[in-house]
């Protein structure tokens, strides 16, 4: 049996990153197949270890996990808790708002309550906006789901995230997607700061696929209408 590549997620639908594990153990999306990808390239078994968001780096620096692959944006505060690889996506960020709100951009949200992930770049962001009320999510093992529920429900009146799992949303008839700042986060996967091993592999394994193009091929079967900007 191949030795383990244990990845820390929450299990949320979040799709096309990705989608609620039907059983567990097996997940569907972009980050979960490049996950794939990159662990048979090393010759390793994958297994995700679901958690809540504000457990994963936590999993990673006690060791009950070896990474997390779960829409990490490369941040300062982020490269002080873990290492990262290089980036296996480079997202914009979008703001959501519900169906026939005029906002259109950041100074249409003056006295809005803002949602976002606890500690992500996506709140950094939103404390951009001037005059806006934050609301912070996290302590959820699907706190995708729980924006998204408040918005609908009007708890909050906007929330922001990354662009690859807001603007899918902007299709639901509940909800538009009021504009999209350029952004250009990079994501990684990320590693004990002692684990420098495992992280040279995945790098290694990374620039394969984006030289082979399979890297590129996975982006476009599940994100068509967004650019490939790690060609």
């Amino acid at each position: 049996m191949s030795a383990a590549l244990r990845l820390a997620c929450i299990d949320s639908a979040a799709a096309p990153l990705f989608d609620l594990s039907p059983d567990g153990v097996q997940r569907t999306g972009y980050e979960p197949e490049v996950a794939q990808l990159v662990a048979t390239e090393l010759g390793l078994d994958l297994h995700w270890v679901f958690t809540a968001w504000e457990n994963m780096i936590p999993l990673v620096q006690s060791g009950d996990a070896d990474a997390v692959w779960c829409g990490q944006g490369m941040t300062e505060q982020r490269a002080r808790e873990v290492t990262f690889t290089q980036p296996y996506a480079i997202f914009n960020e979008s703001v959501l708002v519900r169906a026939g709100d005029p906002a259109r951009g950041p100074d249409d949200l003056a006295g809005y309550r803002v949602g976002a992930i606890a500690n992500s770049t996506n709140l950094a962001l939103a404390h951009t906006f001037a005059g806006i009320i934050p609301v912070e999510f996290g302590a959820s093992d699907d706190v995708f789901g729980d924006m998204i529920a408040a918005l609908r429900a009007g708890t909050i009146d906007a929330f922001v995230d990354d662009d690859v799992v807001t603007v899918p949303l902007g299709a639901d008839p509940d909800f538009d997607v009021a504009f999209t700042s350029p952004t250009a986060n990079r994501w990684g996967v990320g590693l004990a700061h002692s684990n420098h091993t495992l992280r040279a592999d995945i790098d290694r394994a990374l620039t394969t696929l984006i030289a082979d193009g399979r890297l590129q091929e996975i982006w476009h079967k599940w994100m068509p209408d967004l650019p490939f900007a790690l060609a």
